[in-house]
């Protein structure tokens, strides 16, 4: 018999291999100050461009005061217990109906993690009977609520409708025999792409297809839509989304979700939630400071605006000389380029060091080998000065990435992080 920990010694996973020189600088990296469009990096400010703060709420000074405010109230335990046993509050209800309202749904309910709140949905909706066709390019949050499921699933090619068409004829067939129903998955905004998840056509088809339509708006939430309701709102198919969730995380700069639809639905989630019957409610302080932001969020179209202001003079920019940005529909902005995972760590550790720019950066597996991946996502705080210094930067280390600088200095880069 093999010890259980054996693989782990012999295996760290296609990223974990890469630790020894990655951790704590292009992994697990430490940034520093309040979050805003410029922090600092290993004690050298830096523009970022990595922190999902879109409306620029997280260091807002009324969002700060109504916070700390929360904070004194309530402190960070109240309440205590799950919401079903001991931990429910009008103001826990009070917040879901604005939220309901916000994203015209009957009922919105209440959860404490994003992915974790996702996995559970997923949990609850489905039995072994039913089965689930997603988009194969759908968050991770997504493909482990699916792991869950005991019943069969289908992956769709990315954002094809004739590929979802294709999985939605086998999974009605084996519907047929199995006596469940069909759920399909998408994303609002898909946050590596920025591409919108193409609700439109998939909403078209429950003419044909007797499915139910679960949408994952994370990204879209306070970005996409006139009013900032999100990419159902945007492109005008709210009403055939059954399950809208989107997260707290990103354009509310806080912690907690929500999923919302019609009340009988919802009324049964909050009954079946695994991971929001067992754990410990949403504690007041966030509850009250979610109340604010999204206030802010209704009532302060000027910071969706700036958020668009600074995206497009970022995108046309990088369009403009040439680099390859995908085809993003959103404030997700991903700049491809090619290049090996040493030459990826020489480029990233050049444009934080020498060029005062901090970004994510996604290398294989996430994306193909042979690929780079630059993601800058854009916010309300950030300048128009800030995206001028970041294309000067990018037309740089392009130059430097096509002139083998890169190639010759990842041995260097290597040796730095102690390979």
């Amino acid at each position: 018999m093999k010890d259980l920990f054996e693989k782990i010694y012999k295996d760290k996973g296609p990223l974990g291999k890469w630790a020894s020189q990655a951790e704590g600088y292009f992994v697990f990296p430490k940034l520093e100050g309040h979050i805003s469009n410029r922090m600092k990096f290993q004690g050298k400010d830096v523009i970022t461009w990595s922190i999902n703060d879109y409306l620029g709420l997280a260091n807002h000074p009324e969002v700060r005061k109504v916070d700390g405010e929360a904070g004194l109230a309530y402190g960070s335990a109240y309440p205590m217990g799950a919401r079903m046993m001991s931990g429910h509050t009008d103001l826990h209800e009070t917040l879901q109906n604005e939220l309901a309202e916000f994203v015209s749904k009957e009922a919105a309910y209440l959860l404490n993690f994003g992915y974790q709140g996702m996995v559970s949905t997923i949990d609850a909706l489905v039995s072994k009977d039913d089965i689930i066709v997603y988009d194969v390019d759908a968050h991770a949050c997504i493909i482990d609520g699916v792991r869950l499921h005991m019943g069969k699933r289908f992956t769709y090619k990315h954002n094809d409708i004739e590929s979802l068409e294709k999985n939605l004829d086998r999974a009605t067939k084996m519907a047929e025999q199995t006596g469940g129903g069909i759920l399909v998955i998408s994303e609002g905004v898909f946050g590596m792409r920025g591409e919108q998840g193409r609700l439109k056509e998939i909403a078209a088809l429950k003419k044909k297809y007797n499915f139910r339509f679960l949408v994952d708006d994370a990204h879209g939430f306070g970005t996409q839509g006139k009013t900032g309701a999100g990419t159902g709102e945007e492109q005008g198919v709210q009403d055939d989304i059954d399950v809208y969730f989107a997260t707290f995380a990103k354009s509310m700069a806080g912690t907690g979700a929500f999923i919302a639809g019609d009340k009988e639905i919802m009324d049964y989630l909050k009954y079946n939630l695994r991971s929001q019957m067992f754990a410990k409610s949403l504690q007041m302080q966030l509850v009250v400071g979610a109340r604010k932001r999204l206030e802010m969020l209704k009532t302060m179209p000027e910071l969706k605006e700036k958020l668009w202001e600074n995206t497009n003079a970022l995108q046309n920019g990088l369009k403009e000389r040439g680099f390859d940005i995908g085809t993003t529909q959103s404030c997700v902005t991903p700049v491809y380029l090619k290049g090996s995972i040493p030459e990826a760590m020489a480029l990233v550790k050049d444009l934080r060091e020498n060029f005062g720019i901090f970004c994510s950066i996604v290398v294989y597996p996430v994306i193909p080998k042979g690929l780079i991946l630059l993601r800058l996502i854009p916010t309300a705080t950030h300048t128009l000065e800030d995206v001028s210094i970041t294309l000067d930067a990018f037309d740089a280390i392009r130059a430097r990435l096509e002139n083998g600088t890169y190639q010759r200095l990842s041995a260097a880069v290597m040796a730095a992080m102690g390979e």
